[in-house]
């Protein structure tokens, strides 16, 4: 199975040919469900990809919507391959949504953040700090299960076939020391290093930009390589995030990335910025009017 194939997208990938079939046959979620045996919400959760469907449903499925045999074994592959389980199955008590399989899957991938450093470009001691300042009702076992997870996340900027990673971070991202002064410092080199790869594409939004297209709040733009793998937007938040699959509504974040990504400093000029951040952080700026470290 290639390496962007997750089981995550699998799992999407036949729910959508599965519900073309029915469509295609002209049958009913309603008519489905009656001859498997099942609920309608059952049918409509594998058509979403919610659910994962065995390779007995799906054979049982597309003899009523009467696919060929040729058709009916290139999905039932797909269903085998839904089945198994990724690498972050045995975090699953910790993962909320299908992001991480999203982004396994994904071949490239843009980032626009206002408050926080990425999860594929955080370093360890930022990404305690930050998960543990966020997420109050964690045990210090299920913090540390959730940086585990990050941090085998980035394997997919270092692999040999990596994501194109493009970020835009707002200034403020900078500007505010999460984990304290020496956490911060290393977290700023990490994303110099992380500059540095072929595959990662990093720019800052600079406060003298003003407002910009990116102001109502940060997201994801995941994109796949396979043509039948609709691209997604993710949109996070405390209870797990949302996904926006639309072809308005990609247009729409795609508009926005672009335009934000105009506003702000180039690459070479961003790393520059970092660079003098380090000897000289915002957070330390005697023009500051807040007390901080």
């Amino acid at each position: 199975m290639n390496q962007h194939r997750s089981p995550t997208i699998r799992r999407r990938r036949l729910g959508v040919e599965l519900r073309r079939h029915r469509e295609a046959a002209g049958v009913t979620i309603d008519v489905v469900a009656e001859r498997l045996g099942c609920s309608t919400s059952k049918v409509s959760r594998i058509e979403t990809g919610h659910t994962t469907a065995t390779p007995s449903d799906v054979n049982r499925i597309l003899d009523i919507y009467g696919v060929n045999d040729s058709v009916k074994s290139e999905l039932v592959q797909i269903a085998r391959e839904a089945r198994q389980k990724g690498w972050w199955h045995p975090y699953s008590t910790v993962l909320t949504g299908a992001y991480v399989g999203l982004e396994a899957a994904a071949r490239s991938i843009r980032v626009f953040e206002q408050q926080l450093v990425p999860g594929l470009l955080q370093s360890e001691e930022y990404a305690i700090a930050m998960i543990r300042a966020a997420r109050l009702e964690d045990t210090d076992r299920e913090i540390a299960q959730r940086v585990r997870v990050r941090m085998e996340r980035q394997a997919l900027l270092i692999q040999d076939d990596p994501i194109d990673l493009q970020v835009v971070l707002d200034e403020a991202v900078l500007s505010r020391p999460v984990g304290g002064d020496a956490v911060m410092r290393d977290q700023l080199i990490r994303l110099i290093e992380a500059a540095e790869l072929p595959n990662v594409t990093l720019q800052i939004l600079p406060f003298a930009s003003g407002a910009h297209a990116g102001m109502d709040g940060a997201f994801v733009i995941l994109e796949f390589e396979e043509e039948g793998d609709a691209d997604v937007v993710f949109i996070d938040n405390a209870t797990g995030g949302l996904f926006l699959e639309k072809a308005d509504e990609l247009r729409k974040y795609i508009s926005i990335y672009d335009t934000a990504r105009r506003s702000a400093l180039t690459p070479a000029e961003s790393v520059e910025m970092i660079e003098m951040l380090v000897e000289e952080p915002l957070w330390k700026s005697k023009r500051r009017v807040s007390g901080s470290i």
